[in-house]
């Protein structure tokens, strides 16, 4: 680990990544990378300059991907590694993480988080605020599950998914990859792939 942390996207969901890394304490020092040239600054960490210049800043920091939109975040990530820089994964000191969990790196799990036992959370993926993830679920790469959303046991969550705020998924259910699930939907049976799903119960109102 680096003395230094470089964080991607100065956004609102930066300064809740950043917040994570303060309460952390591994890092000496905290910047960002934006591509925004008006953004100077963020919670008070300066912004070093553009995405594409962090490669140069490669033995002396550690990165995480502070980006929202699930595909862009992978396509950004996936460079990073691909250049040998490291990414690190956030986890809130007031998560409660069960026994023989798997995180992947660039994943970010926030305050309030409960992941039970034996459940496994992909790399790059957003934990939000107050999310419940019980036991031996299944979450893909690049995953956003929002703040408040409760998946019960055994769920399967496809690669690059947006499960949106406050939704409730029930046990035993799979929802393949690129789906985008509404607020406060219910999910009781299996959704396809590329689909939007709204409603409780959830169905598919459009493929994409």
């Amino acid at each position: 680990m680096k003395d230094k942390l470089i964080i991607i996207g100065a956004s609102g969901h930066g300064k809740v990544v950043a917040d994570i890394a303060v309460k952390l304490d591994k890092w000496k020092k905290i910047l960002f990378a934006d591509d925004d040239d008006k953004i100077k600054e963020c919670i008070g960490f300066e912004v070093l300059g553009k995405i594409g210049d962090v490669l140069k800043y490669k033995m002396e920091a550690d990165f995480f991907i502070a980006i929202g939109n699930n595909g862009k975040r992978e396509k950004i990530q996936e460079k990073l590694i691909q250049e040998g820089l490291i990414v690190s994964t956030l986890i809130h000191p007031s998560a409660i993480i069960g026994k023989d969990v798997e995180i992947g790196i660039g994943t970010v799990v926030m305050a309030g988080v409960v992941i039970n036992s034996f459940s496994k959370i992909g790399k790059g993926c957003i934990i939000n605020t107050s999310v419940s993830i019980d036991h031996d679920n299944e979450i893909g790469d690049y995953v956003h599950i929002s703040p408040g959303a409760n998946l019960a046991g055994t769920v399967k969550i496809g690669k690059r998914t947006w499960i949106g705020i406050g939704s409730v998924i029930s046990n035993n259910v799979s929802i393949s990859s690129d789906c985008i699930l509404g607020a406060g939907s219910v999910v009781i049976k299996d959704l396809p792939p590329n689909c939007t799903a709204v409603g409780s119960p959830a169905r598919p109102i459009k493929f994409h």
